[in-house]
């Protein structure tokens, strides 16, 4: 990790302990308690830093109160220096400060509680895999209600005629708008023959449809024919074939006999029979899976590997494989299969189901967030800021403008025309409004050439995110204003942030660029730099046990590390070489040997089943560290030491002012709970 993120990691994490203060109302806490240069800081800022800073304190002295205070004063000097060197309006510290106020900003336009029923919702919903088939009636999703009306009532007289006893898949294949549902013919250099699906989609889980579909799948019971569901691609209904536990990632084999319409040689029927012969000889001799496969597999990418196919799931290969799958156990191989490709003898390898609720939250969680579901938490969030803010929409305006938008608008060339007043309210709130011209302004930025959609269409879609793009700036804007602990929040990122950079170059760069200066404190402080008693050893690490005894011979012939590393690898003896200097802790196996020259002791663990050679190879007494060996710490030794005098320099710039009465009240607020 670098400084830099351990410095903002450490700030995340000082942020988000911040809990309301439980401050009492007494009148001192809005009293100025610090003043450096020209900032005031008030009572109530600090015991707020100073409580969640010692959230896990029991007892609070008047000590640790000042302990803190001249802390909190050399934080707030440096915070000083920054603004005075103007650091918070460069565009680096802007655009630092705006993506993580962005982060932060998040929970404030989402629904925790909806989101965690949606994320709950789609773990129940992974725990089944769903067999459905469909019939898609198109309709736009901004259609006019009575263009609406027309696709539904029509979705209705087909669920009509097959509750009546009409084959869904015939009434798939004749009304469907779903082209995969019915044959294409070959177009020479076009396309390829295709043989429908009669509107049989296959199987599929959570996140694999658009949710809407999704829901109406889940919420159909198996046999039955769903009402006219909408989704953004029209109605649907929907029958669902079978519901059954969740194979999730699935590992399988398969001998794979090639289908070609054009072959004589390999009709159906042929096929068929070939395929059947081939699986009364393997299901004989299973134990010679692998020669039956190179034998007979036309899959040539899987014949090397015993017909395995790369993991997948459900919805990522043809369903009659997926249902020969589900009625097999581990190492179970099924009678032959036939797809549209040819015919499959199969063989189950296992499978890995869904984890259990907590290990999979988090992932779920994200994909939530990123799936239509996330819409939803939006969508009432959305209301949630409209309602108090008290939005206002004016629907007759917004309507009469659209009217007006021709279908240039499609190709992403509209110009507004003449004769139209562009000052008329869209939406207001208490004290903002915005403009015809306003939503003119944000066609400009943002329309783009469509296809198969009406000009009103695209122009409410671009309205509604207009819309939902201004009322949440709106509330963006207000959030300092209406959340005291976001606004504290974002100050100490502010802060933090400020901090880092002051702190980078004032200190850590100066102090690991002062060659000179790192070498004299070396030389004034070197007896604070000693190594204690250690020992030069080299240590073997076996991984397996047939092989200690001839590794153990080596180390006493006293081969060198690098041969020793050498004849490792050429004979793969699963063993590594460390030769190097061991102080006291450093390896329990070293600490455990005796500390003289040529001593050969080994220890076996059962934890990870390996053994260590330890050979010590030299004993040290106690030495000065030479300045490379010590360069780290003198470093981290020399930027405090200029910290320090940095500090003492700032508190002669910047006056500095305790309201001694005022602390006194605060440290007895804390002696007295």
């Amino acid at each position: 990790m670098t400084r830099k993120q351990t410095c903002m990691t450490w700030l995340v994490a000082l942020c988000f302990m911040m809990m309301p203060s439980l401050l009492s109302a007494q009148s001192y806490t809005k009293k100025t308690l610090i003043t450096i240069g020209d900032k005031e800081i008030t009572a109530k800022e600090f015991m707020n830093t100073y409580e969640k800073n010692n959230i896990n304190t029991d007892v609070i002295d008047k000590k640790s109160v000042d302990d803190y205070l001249q802390l909190y004063i050399d934080f707030q000097l440096k915070v000083a220096e920054a603004e005075y060197l103007k650091m918070d309006t460069s565009a680096t510290f802007q655009k630092e400060l705006a993506n993580y106020r962005k982060q932060l900003a998040k929970p404030y336009f989402s629904n925790d509680d909806i989101t965690d029923e949606l994320v709950k919702e789609a773990y129940e919903r992974m725990q089944y895999d769903m067999n459905a088939a469909h019939i898609l009636f198109r309709c736009d999703a901004n259609a006019v209600p009575a263009d609406t009306l027309k696709v539904y009532n029509k979705a209705m007289e087909v669920r009509e005629r097959i509750l009546k006893g009409e084959d869904f898949n015939a009434m798939a294949v004749e009304f469907s708008e779903d082209p995969s549902a019915r044959d294409m013919e070959e177009i020479p250099g076009v396309r390829r023959a295709y043989v429908g699906n009669k509107g049989e989609l296959g199987y599929f889980t959570a996140f694999d449809m658009v949710y809407p579909f999704e829901s109406g799948v889940y919420n159909t019971e198996v046999g039955s024919v769903s009402m006219p569901m909408r989704s953004s691609f029209g109605y649907h209904l929907i029958k669902v074939n079978s519901k059954t536990p969740a194979m999730g990632v699935i590992s399988a084999a398969h001998i794979f006999i090639a289908a070609d319409p054009k072959d004589p040689n390999k009709t159906d029927s042929l096929l068929c029979a070939k395929a059947n012969n081939i699986y009364n000889e393997v299901i004989n001799d299973q134990e010679n899976w692998s020669d039956y496969v190179k034998r007979y597999s036309d899959d040539k990418g899987t014949v090397t590997n015993s017909g395995r196919l790369t993991p997948f799931r459900v919805n990522q290969i043809v369903p009659e494989f997926v249902g020969a799958l589900k009625e097999l156990q581990p190492n179970e191989i099924s009678k032959p299969v036939k797809t549209s490709f040819g015919y499959h003898i199969i063989k189950l390898v296992g499978n890995t189901p869904p984890s259990d609720f907590e290990a999979e939250e988090s992932k779920i969680k994200e994909r939530v967030g990123r799936d239509m579901r996330g819409q939803l938490s939006e969508e009432i969030a959305m209301r949630r800021i409209m309602k108090d803010n008290n939005f206002k929409e004016n629907h007759k305006v917004k309507d009469a403008f659209i009217t007006t938008i021709d279908s240039s608008i499609i190709a992403a060339q509209y110009k507004v025309g003449e004769g139209i007043d562009t000052t008329q309210v869209l939406f207001s709130t208490k004290d903002m409004e915005w403009t015809v011209q306003d939503f003119i302004d944000y066609i400009y930025a943002n329309q783009k050439k469509q296809g198969f959609i009406t000009p009103a269409a695209y122009s409410y879609q671009l309205y509604d995110a207009f819309l939902q793009q201004e009322v949440f700036a709106y509330e963006d804007s207000k959030l300092e204003e209406k959340y005291p602990e976001f606004k504290a929040l974002v100050q100490e990122y502010h802060d933090g942030i400020l901090l880092f950079s002051l702190m980078e170059n004032e200190v850590w760069n100066k102090a690991a660029e002062d060659t000179l200066g790192l070498q004299k404190y070396y030389e004034e402080h070197k007896d604070s730099y000693t190594w204690n008693d250690r020992v030069r050893a080299l240590v073997v690490t076996c991984h397996r046990k047939d092989n200690v005894e001839e590794i153990k011979n080596l180390v006493i012939q006293d081969i060198s590390v690098d041969s020793l590393r050498s004849y490792f690898k050429e004979n793969k003896s699963q063993a590594s070489v460390r030769f190097s200097f061991y102080q006291k802790g450093d390896n329990v196996n070293v600490d455990a040997t005796q500390w003289k020259e040529g001593t050969l002791a080994e220890y076996s663990s059962s934890v990870d089943n390996t053994t260590q050679i330890i050979k010590i190879v030299e004993v040290r007494q106690p030495e000065p560290k030479t300045f490379k060996e010590a360069k780290g710490l003198i470093t981290s030794a020399y930027q405090s030491e200029l910290e320090t005098k940095w500090i003492g320099q700032l508190r002669e710039k910047f006056d500095v002012t305790v309201n001694e009465k005022l602390l006194t009240k605060v440290k007895n607020n804390y002696n007295n709970k």
